[in-house]
């Protein structure tokens, strides 16, 4: 880790917290200014604490993009929710994310509970401020949201648009404390590239599979080769927990696996700065989401029962 000079310098780690699809990593990524965290419509997506580096004046934002919190019902979402609570345990922030249009559900209203028992709470963010009409809501919502937690700061904005993110990050600047940069100046992310490889992959998988496939898949990359002439060579297996799952990525006459495959090469191709050459290999391993390994490779703790 390299650390920066200078009085003036600050350096924090700022949790992330919210429910499911409230927008955690569509606004890390736009708080970094690139892509360090996965995006998909599909709930749950992101499964372990990813952390997004970004640069505001003096001061050096650490972001930890937590998965959502959800009352888990399987071994993965309960290691997926530990990990998300143990993000926020260290951070020297915690902002909670709130969706606008959805308001207090039952998700946020276990989640506001749970953070009575920090000594103090530091920002609320409602995002999403853009889909709703009547801006009326907003203001009562805030109120209600306020009167469970006395929040020393509040937020509206839109992640996907950018709306209102400026002034949140400025804040952040501002809040974290001082102290030595953790990472070199020119790091957006703390995450190595085979995570981040596989990340992508998955990610492609839910955006053209999200109605036919459920959680029980995951993407690891189980080789990287780098050659003279700086292309790379990546080895990635999907793996699936039933037959009928495997035809599903693979596709009618192997049309879905090459469509993933081709857009999360060219993705990689664009962050590696080089050629990619990227092999898909789809493989059945029935009860995965009960096996430590698979766990330790999405970087979750193995919940016991």
């Amino acid at each position: 880790m390299a650390d920066a000079v200078g009085e003036n310098r600050r350096c924090g780690f700022i949790a992330i917290i919210g429910a499911t699809n409230a927008g955690k990593s569509t606004l890390v990524n736009t708080l970094v200014g690139a892509k360090v965290s996965i995006v998909s419509h599909k709930v749950q997506t992101t499964r372990m604490p990813i952390r997004g580096i970004a640069i505001e004046g003096d001061s050096q934002l650490v972001f930890i993009d937590t998965p959502g919190i959800f009352t888990p019902k399987r071994r993965l979402d309960r290691a997926m929710v530990d990990s998300a609570w143990g993000g926020a345990k260290d951070a020297d922030v915690v902002a909670l994310l709130v969706d606008a249009v959805r308001g207090i559900d039952e998700d946020v209203s276990s989640i506001l509970d749970r953070l009575k028992d920090r000594k103090s709470a530091d920002v609320l963010i409602l995002n999403k401020v853009d889909l709703v009409e009547e801006k009326d809501k907003l203001l009562g919502l805030v109120t209600k949201l306020t009167e469970r937690i006395p929040f020393k700061q509040v937020f509206m904005i839109s992640a996907t648009q950018g709306d209102g993110v400026d002034d949140l990050k400025r804040h952040l600047a501002a809040a974290v404390p001082k102290g030595p940069w953790h990472y070199p100046e020119d790091d957006i992310s703390d995450a190595p590239l085979r995570l981040l490889a596989a990340e992508i992959t998955r990610e492609r998988i839910y955006k053209y599979l999200h109605q036919e496939l459920p959680y029980a898949i995951t993407v690891e990359t189980s080789a990287w080769e780098e050659f003279k002439n700086k292309s790379v060579r990546i080895e990635q297996t999907i793996y699936v927990e039933r037959d009928g799952q495997k035809r599903i990525v693979l596709g009618k006459g192997g049309e879905t696996i090459k469509r993933i495959s081709s857009e999360s090469r060219n993705e990689l191709s664009g962050i590696v700065g080089h050629p990619v050459h990227l092999f898909l290999f789809v493989k059945v391993r029935s009860g995965w989401g009960s096996d430590p390994e698979r766990y330790r490779e999405m970087g979750l703790e193995f919940p016991k029962d």
